[in-house]
């Protein structure tokens, strides 16, 4: 079982002109779903396609056409509830969203803002510091997604590439429970990775499959506290809300300008409006999009063509029975089963594939090898040539070869190492490379031994100068290593050397 005792980070603290100032965000995450095809049409999702051409008629708003909700997009839903222990509404209910965007041709959106799909959930997000912090969610809910506008292909015109329209998207909305830019990435890194474990959403943030919207405010020392305490938001400050961040660098950075912004004006005496921001990575401010959506009337009202959605809590057993085992759980495991750091087994859990390919190297071996193996060798190779795991030339049962070659005394670590360059650049069987290319450890004591003499009897005034200092005798260990080539198992010359020199 996962230990969840964790020290809490501290928050985040920006020095103003008059006071030290803390940082309260809340993020609501746009998770594009892993569907072939879009919520109430069957549509492709496909990304990349001709501006276009994944567009049916209910997406496009023709006259007559109805919505008819994708079961599977309601799993993947539900899905992603369970895995972040959420609580599993079994009716939810669709809304329509009414306002005017050239990409969204229905003029309105359809959401659930009234009655979610999932209520109230946590995610434990660590820190790379040891510590750790549960930030609660609030709700998730299904929504479609809005085409896309193209703004930059005509000086005089504007263009609308519908294929996003009526996507899938899942709406994970977060308590004010972070308190720093560092935290609000590693949120945002952990809730990809628990969907990428789920399989509910690819989290490919270039593609836009997965977007923040991040809501900063200030507040001073204490005041958080005393809003944990009451639930009270007055005791913290009007938050502004930044809108479609698709970059962890740069929800970073707007965090802090938009903190140190909101801090110059509350400090002369202004107010902060709480608006929707938009960030600029290019001058390193954010600007006004529009006011606070309160003041907007969006006239939500329930969808008049999409009756209420009621779901069976025996398909949401089934649904959970089903879950496969995701990071925190995976962590905890790596570390008991393997004898692993935290450190490693976080590495080594990041990516479903990553752990996936550990697990199979592991298996039947020394753990703590193998994650050395992975981890150092292999990531570090593939990190080196901008790849990932998928691409790795060297499966798991070629370097699972390799460390039982080494464990095997068959061949040292040194050679382990021309080895896998070997495997990793041409392929083969590591057993049968190492046979054909002679590069079996010399364990033979004898052989050793007589070439440890020839050294010796070669180098009499360096024999003197390691009996008097004992830690020279390490260069009599490199000679040998140098005349056999390097196969010399490096275990018997230290013995030796150290048998014949008396040190």
């Amino acid at each position: 079982m996962l230990d969840l005792t964790y020290e809490m980070p501290k928050p985040k603290t920006i020095a103003g002109a008059k006071h030290d100032w803390e940082l309260v965000i809340g993020m609501e995450v746009h998770a594009q779903v892993s569907s072939n095809a879009k919520l109430f049409s069957g549509a492709s999702t496909e990304f990349g396609a001709e501006p276009n051409s994944n567009v049916a008629f209910v997406d496009a708003a023709m006259p007559g056409m109805l919505p008819v909700i994708n079961e599977y997009c309601v799993e993947q839903a539900v899905r992603t509830g369970l895995g972040l222990k959420a609580d599993i509404n079994l009716k939810s209910a669709f809304d329509r969203k009414n306002y005017f965007y050239p990409d969204l041709p229905q003029g309105y959106q359809i959401s659930q803002l009234y009655h979610p799909i999932v209520g109230e959930g946590e995610v434990l997000v660590e820190l790379g510091d040891g510590t750790a912090r549960m930030v609660r969610i609030e709700r998730i809910h299904m929504e479609q997604d809005a085409g896309k506008s193209i703004h930059d292909m005509d000086p005089n015109m504007s263009f609308v590439d519908l294929n996003r329209t009526g996507v899938c998207l899942m709406e994970i909305v977060s308590r004010p429970d972070i308190r720093g830019p560092e935290e609000a990435a590693a949120y945002i890194a952990k809730l990809r990775q628990i969907m990428r474990y789920l399989g509910t959403c690819d989290g490919n943030m270039q593609n836009g499959n997965l977007r923040a919207d991040v809501n900063v405010s200030i507040c001073l020392p204490g005041a958080y506290e005393k809003y944990q305490e009451t639930q009270d938001f007055s005791h913290l400050g009007t938050r502004c809300e930044i809108k479609n961040m698709n970059s962890m660098r740069f929800i970073q950075q707007a965090i802090e300008v938009e903190a140190r912004r909101q801090i110059a004006i509350v400090e002369a005496g202004g107010e902060v409006e709480q608006e929707t921001r938009l960030y600029d990575p290019d001058k390193g401010e954010t600007r006004s999009m529009r006011s606070k959506e309160e003041a907007h009337d969006y006239r939500y009202f329930p969808d008049p063509d999409l009756l209420p959605l009621e779901i069976e809590q025996a398909w949401v057993d089934d649904i959970a029975d089903k879950l496969p085992e995701l990071p925190d759980d995976k962590k905890a495991r790596f570390i008991s089963a393997f004898g692993l750091t935290d450190y490693d087994a976080s590495v080594l859990t990041a990516e479903v594939e990553s752990a996936a390919y550990f697990e199979e190297v592991a298996q039947g071996r020394n753990g703590k090898l193998a994650a050395n193996w992975v981890i150092n060798e292999l990531f570090g190779r593939l990190k080196k040539e901008d790849h990932d795991i998928t691409d790795s030339p060297v499966s798991p049962a070629q370097l699972g070869g390799i460390i039982d070659l080494i464990a095997s005394d068959a061949i040292s670590g040194k050679i382990a190492k021309d080895l896998f360059e070997i495997v990793y650049t041409e392929g083969g069987d590591p057993a049968l490379i190492v046979e054909e290319r002679g590069m079996k450890q010399v364990t033979d004591t004898g052989a050793i031994e007589a070439a440890l003499d020839e050294i010796i009897a070669a180098n009499p005034a360096q024999v003197e100068k390691a009996k008097v200092n004992p830690k020279l005798a390490g260069w009599f260990v490199g000679q040998v290593m140098k005349a056999t080539g390097g196969k010399a198992n490096p275990k018997a010359v230290n013995e030796l050397v150290g048998k014949k020199l008396g040190s």
